[in-house]
């Protein structure tokens, strides 16, 4: 049967098409994903726009997250089968233990298979049961943006009575705020919108810092603190942003490294980093079993994605363009 599928055939948004091919079939190991819907990240625009890398075996179907049915399984599968409600996992291989450079051969999006399809055959690894109660637009959020905030939160486990300064208001910096909150720590969230703050503060954001206002948006989060810092900065912007960052942690705080919105390189004032004992996390999702962990503390504690705005599949361009 043809399905619906999104190619891109050279760099640019411009060059995403949509077309029609024959369905896959699953092999050994792999399983046939009925889509529900996707989840964009800022990845799957910097991969069809050629910044995040120039490697691509073009034409290439994208997008690394999504939620669905499934619908077939091949041999040998025994984790899921047809008609399990699933989500994918971003680096199938990545099961458990520490990060190894191989795991990111399988990521999912490039250049491991792309969601962007009425129907996708995805590793046995790449996909795990959704939480209960949550809608397909709900799940497909949780494989980027939801695992690495709760991997950047994890650098600082427990959070009972601690301070986090999460940057911006995107996916991570969201699921970061509300994890946190469940988990007992104060949150100060910076933003460049004062509605955007507004919102922030609904889902329990104790103080909000517009930095276009105050350049210098440390020094709020380190009166809000009695002066020490954050115990945790969820840092999403990158070279830029990472001066401000070190100047708003506590001595012997943690930066959680996911984002580098703002540049990949500039120069960084390490003695302030030394002095004070501050460590600098990098995030790149995780594993399969913080995946499984996550989803419990979810559904035990009834967090919600906050979803912006909903798109039809054909209108995929569109919402990459928002």
């Amino acid at each position: 049967m043809p399905v619906k599928t999104f190619e891109l055939t050279d760099y640019g948004l411009d060059n995403l098409h949509l077309v029609t091919r024959p369905d896959a079939q699953p092999g050994p190991g792999e399983v046939l994903v009925d889509v529900r819907a996707i989840s964009l990240n800022y990845r799957d625009l910097s991969t069809i726009e050629g910044r995040y890398a120039r490697s691509l075996e073009l034409p290439a179907v994208l997008v690394a997250d999504c939620a669905g049915v499934v619908f077939e399984a091949g041999s040998g599968v025994n984790r899921v089968k047809p008609g399990d409600r699933v989500m994918s996992h971003f680096m199938p291989d990545w099961v458990d233990g520490p990060f190894r450079d191989e795991y990111q051969r399988t990521t999912l999006g490039s250049p491991g298979p792309g969601a962007a399809a009425a129907r996708v055959v995805l590793p046995e690894g790449g996909v795990l049961p959704m939480p209960a109660g949550y809608s397909f637009a709900e799940a497909a959020t949780l494989p980027i943006a939801a695992l690495t905030a709760w991997s950047s939160l994890a650098t600082s486990f427990p959070l009972e009575g601690k301070t986090v300064a999460v940057l911006g208001t995107g996916g991570v910096s969201i699921f970061g705020l509300q994890l946190a909150k469940r988990m007992g720590a104060r949150v100060a969230v910076t933003s460049k919108g004062d509605a955007k703050l507004a919102r922030a503060a609904e889902l329990g954001a104790d103080l909000g810092v517009n930095y276009v206002d105050e350049p210098d948006w440390h020094r709020p989060i380190r009166t809000f603190t009695d002066g020490l810092g954050a115990d945790l900065v969820l840092e999403a912007g990158g070279s830029a942003t990472l001066p401000n960052s070190i100047k708003a942690t506590r001595s012997g705080g943690v930066i959680a490294l996911f984002g580098v919105l703002t540049g990949g390189a500039g120069e960084i004032e390490t003695r302030a980093l030394l002095a004070r004992r501050i460590s600098i996390a990098g995030i790149f999702v995780d594993s399969r079993r913080s995946f499984e962990d996550l989803a419990a503390f979810l559904e035990k504690e009834s967090v919600r994605p906050v979803i912006g705005a909903e798109f039809s599949f054909e209108e995929l361009p569109d919402a990459l363009r928002m």
